[in-house]
């Protein structure tokens, strides 16, 4: 008996040195941070599945039982959060691409364009003071400027006489406009960073062959730029879908049939008795919903893009 312990003491032994210490040690490192970031959604998501009662008897990360289960959270999220969901791809959408195609385009210019550098200097100065710009600086004057000085009520006042039109839909064209500034200068800027790496040989080339400045970007800057298009329309695309701050500036309240989905979600589930806290994760799960689509459509080029751009 004695001897065959000492064998299996031994084969054990044996085996000790073979194992790869430092890939057990990452892969637990990977599993801990996994769970960490995994947990919030799974308890969001676990506690949008359970009823008011459930939600105070059971513990937040621990799933519904029989009773307590229901799928009445999303049904009630939908019904309020639908009008506001398209508000919001209707304003970030078309928001998004037109930055990021300005934003292209103005890091072309100032990159890839030789039109005096002290000229160039002085626009990039700029576009880095528009990035530090909070937001909080500008929402009186942004206010007022949609208000007294470019008041789309009165300038498309035709418009909102069609059928399926209002004259809050308005305030949700500002807010769509105020967006694509205040975004194009951090989308110029990551482009920037990517342009300057790609070889000026191709360009010069172009420019021995008679190519125009227009042309040039058109044929080879903007295909060599697909895999940053990803990761700058993620960034962009996120950023907007879930901004909150000129949502409320500009629209005001969750009642207003322009309001965004994050104005709408911002008051879903509370009233007088307290916080539904079952539908609120619903409705906050449900609003998420286009940005994960859109990192599963841009994911092979999002990671084309940060690694180039490393």
């Amino acid at each position: 008996m004695a001897k065959a312990t000492q064998s299996q003491d031994e084969s054990f032994a044996d085996i000790l040195p073979e194992l790869d210490y430092w890939k057990i040690g990452l892969s637990l490192i990977i599993t801990i941070f996994f769970a960490f970031f995994i947990a919030p959604i799974w308890t969001g998501l676990v506690t949008s599945l359970k009823t008011s009662q459930a939600v105070t008897l059971t513990t937040p990360f621990v799933p519904p039982g029989p009773e307590g289960f229901t799928t009445g959270n999303w049904a009630r999220a939908y019904q309020n959060l639908a009008t506001g969901f398209v508000n919001s791809l209707i304003m970030t959408v078309p928001s998004t691409i037109v930055s990021v195609f300005l934003g292209s385009t103005a890091a072309y210019g100032l990159t890839l364009v030789d039109w005096g550098d002290r000229a160039q200097f002085t626009v990039l100065i700029l576009f880095l003071i528009g990035i530090f710009i909070p937001y909080q600086a500008v929402l009186v004057p942004l206010s007022d400027f949609w208000i007294n000085i470019f008041p789309l009520v009165e300038i498309l006042a035709p418009v909102w006489e069609l059928s399926f039109m209002q004259r809050e839909h308005a305030r949700l064209l500002s807010l769509t406009i105020t967006h694509v500034v205040y975004g194009i200068p951090l989308c110029m800027l990551l482009f920037r960073g990517y342009y300057l790496t790609l070889s000026d040989e191709l360009v010069e080339a172009a420019k021995i062959d008679g190519a125009s400045i227009a042309t040039i970007y058109r044929r080879i800057v903007l295909p060599l730029s697909k895999p940053m298009i990803g990761v700058v329309f993620i960034y962009q695309f996120t950023a907007i879908w879930n901004e909150f701050l000129f949502s409320l500036t500009l629209i005001g309240s969750s009642s207003s049939p322009a309001a965004t989905v994050t104005l709408v979600l911002s008051g879903l589930g509370a009233d007088l008795s307290g916080i539904d806290y079952g539908l609120r994760m619903a409705g906050a799960l449900f609003a998420a919903l286009p940005t994960l689509i859109i990192y599963a459509l841009f994911a092979e080029q999002f990671a084309k893009g940060l690694a180039s751009d490393a």
